[in-house]
């Protein structure tokens, strides 16, 4: 993000409190640039990159501006719609980035039986480029099925054949790895409704546990335990572009 804003306006955006409320802080100096106070909530500044780096709020860096994108260990048993019951995945993030103007949104969904890597972004841009169709950007998962594979599942799923009930045109090629009688990872470049679950339903099988731990060449880290989240950087949003083992960029 570049160019100015008012103080005011942009510490509103961010859920610091109403634009009274940001003037009453920058007059008690309370707020601070560069450790110099700010006591007019009227300024306009510039908003760069290292923003959150140097400006304060009540003696704490300033939340990331505008442009922000993150990635959360989505638990089970938490939503990504108000149409599922269930606490929302928001509940996990801190309780002022829910009155942040534009607001988060989760990189499409994981259901609430899915756990794993969610991507969550307030740039409207970014979310659309990663969810077009013509990104292609593919999506790992870790599966656990009831019943042992009976093995030509990954010939059927890399076929671009294979057709779930309630549709009217065959999936795209989805990779498939055998880990064990019951286990394997699957790789799609689509996100239709519960897809993997319909995949093994469609050939006599049933998912037990779903896990996403990869977008594009973007993984989910080992240290990130369920419930936490991590913000993102340039790299790793041009990983979610890469295909694994790639160099993002090239």
């Amino acid at each position: 993000m570049s160019g100015t804003v008012r103080l005011d306006r942009l510490l509103a955006n961010l859920g610091y409190g109403s634009r009274r409320e940001i003037q009453a802080l920058a007059r008690a100096g309370a707020i601070r640039l560069d450790g110099a106070p700010l006591r007019e909530a009227d300024r306009r500044i510039a908003v760069t990159r290292d923003l959150a780096g140097r400006l304060t709020v009540d003696g704490e860096a300033m939340d990331p501006p505008p442009g922000l994108a993150l990635m959360l260990h989505k638990p089970l048993g938490v939503t990504c719609s108000h149409k599922e019951a269930g606490p929302l995945v928001y509940g996990l993030l801190p309780e002022r980035w829910r009155r942040r103007d534009p607001p988060l949104s989760t990189v499409g969904r994981l259901d609430k039986e899915t756990s794993g890597l969610l991507l969550l972004t307030d740039d409207g841009a970014l979310l659309h480029r990663i969810i077009s169709p013509k990104a292609k950007v593919a999506k790992r998962y870790q599966v656990t099925l009831d019943r042992p594979l009976r093995g030509d599942e990954g010939a059927v799923f890399a076929s671009g054949t294979l057709m779930l009930e309630g549709e009217e045109r065959p999936l795209l090629p989805v990779a498939l790895e055998v880990h064990g009688p019951t286990s394997a990872a699957v790789t799609l470049t689509e996100g239709r409704y519960h897809q993997v679950r319909r995949m093994f339903a469609a050939l006599g099988n049933h998912v037990t546990a779903l896990h996403r731990d990869r977008i594009g060449a973007l993984a989910l880290p080992a240290d990130l335990a369920p419930g936490q989240y991590r913000l993102l950087g340039e790299a790793d949003v041009a990983a979610v572009f890469a295909e694994p083992g790639e160099e993002p960029g090239r």
